[in-house]
C-alpha cells in the first residue's frame, strides 16, 4: 500500500495542475506565482488571471467532496470554478453556440433546451455504467462535455477537472498523476483530436488520446526513482533521503542516477522558489536544506 501523499507534495501537485489547466485557456501566471496566489501573497498579474487562479484553488480543495455522476455537483464546481468571471456562473447555458477556429464554425453545440437532458444523460451513466473502467468513463464524460458545451464559458476546465473527479473516485492514486499537465504539453494534440471526433461523430479517437496521457502521466508516479519523474516527486523522494542534513547538487545528482546536471539544477531551483528549500553559497558549491 502506498504511503498517504504529504501536504507538500499535494500542494506541488495542485499548483501543477491548476497552473496547466488554467494556462491551456490563456491565463498567464506561472507555478511560482500561482504558488504565490495559494499562500495569499500578492501577485501582479491581470486582475481576471488572479480570478481564475483564486476561483480554481477553491474548486480542487472541494474536489474530493463532489459526486462524478450528480448534475447538482457540477453545477456547483462551475459556480466556484466561474464566479465573477461570466455572468451565470453555475448554470448551463441559455443561448446556442458555435466554436470557431479562424473563421469558419468548427463545432455547433445542441441547442441550450437540450443540454440539461444531455447532461443527466451523461452523468447518469458516469454514475451507473461500473462496468466500464473509470480512465474510459473520464474520458467519454471528458469529451461529450466538450461536445455538449454545457455552459456559457469555461467548459474545457471543467471538462478536465470531471475527468480528474472521475480518475481520482476510481483510485486516490490518480490524486498524484498530473493529466491537466499532461494535456497542456499536447495542447494543439488535444484541440486536434477533439475536432477529429466532432466530424467522426464518436468520442474514440479522444479516448484512445486520453488513454495515452493518463499512461503517461502514471509514469511519473509509479516509477519514482526514474530520472523522467516529475520534479516535485523527486524533491518529495530527497526530503525523505536527505531529511535536515545539508546536500549538494553532486549529492542529489547520486540520489537520481541518470538525473542530468541541468535538470537537477532546476529541481533545486524550483525547490527554493517554492520554499521547500534553503540554499547556501552559489551555483556548484551551493549547499541546500529542507525547510
Amino acid at each position: 500500500m502506498r504511503a498517504p501523499v504529504s501536504p507538500v507534495l499535494r500542494r506541488s501537485l495542485r499548483v501543477r495542475t491548476i497552473q496547466a489547466s488554467l494556462q491551456i485557456e490563456g491565463n498567464t501566471l506561472t507555478e511560482e506565482e500561482v504558488t504565490a496566489v495559494l499562500e495569499g501573497r500578492r501577485v501582479s498579474a491581470p486582475e481576471r488571471d488572479l480570478r481564475e487562479v483564486r476561483n480554481a484553488i477553491v474548486c480542487y480543495e472541494k474536489l474530493p467532496k463532489w459526486d462524478p455522476g450528480s448534475a447538482k455537483h457540477l453545477l456547483a464546481a462551475h459556480g466556484v470554478m466561474m464566479a465573477g468571471l461570466v455572468r451565470q456562473p453555475g448554470a448551463w447555458r441559455a443561448k446556442g453556440v458555435g466554436i470557431a477556429k479562424g473563421n469558419q464554425i468548427a463545432h455547433i453545440a445542441p441547442p441550450p433546451s437540450r443540454v440539461p437532458g444531455l447532461m443527466d444523460t451523461l452523468l447518469k451513466w458516469v454514475r451507473t455504467d461500473t462496468e466500464v473502467p473509470a480512465p474510459i468513463r473520464a474520458a467519454v464524460c471528458h469529451y461529450e462535455m466538450e461536445f455538449i458545451h454545457p455552459f456559457e464559458d469555461g467548459n474545457g476546465r471543467m471538462g478536465r477537472l470531471w475527468h480528474s473527479l472521475i480518475l481520482q473516485r476510481h483510485h486516490l492514486l490518480f490524486a498524484q498523476v498530473p493529466v491537466e499537465s499532461v494535456i497542456r504539453d499536447r495542447q494543439a494534440d488535444y484541440y486536434a483530436v477533439l475536432g477529429q471526433c466532432d466530424k467522426a461523430g464518436n468520442s474514440t479517437a479522444f479516448v484512445e488520446f486520453a488513454l495515452e496521457l493518463t499512461l503517461e502521466a502514471l509514469k511519473h508516479v509509479v516509477m519514482p526513482r526514474q530520472p523522467r519523474m516529475a520534479s516535485p516527486l523527486r524533491i518529495e523522494a530527497a526530503r525523505h533521503h536527505f531529511a535536515k542534513a545539508s546536500f549538494t547538487r553532486k549529492d542529489y545528482l547520486s540520489h537520481f542516477p541518470g538525473l542530468s546536471p541541468s535538470t537537477a539544477s532546476r529541481d533545486l531551483q524550483e525547490g527554493v522558489s517554492n520554499r521547500l528549500l534553503q540554499r547556501q553559497g552559489d551555483k556548484a558549491t551551493a549547499k541546500y536544506r529542507f525547510l
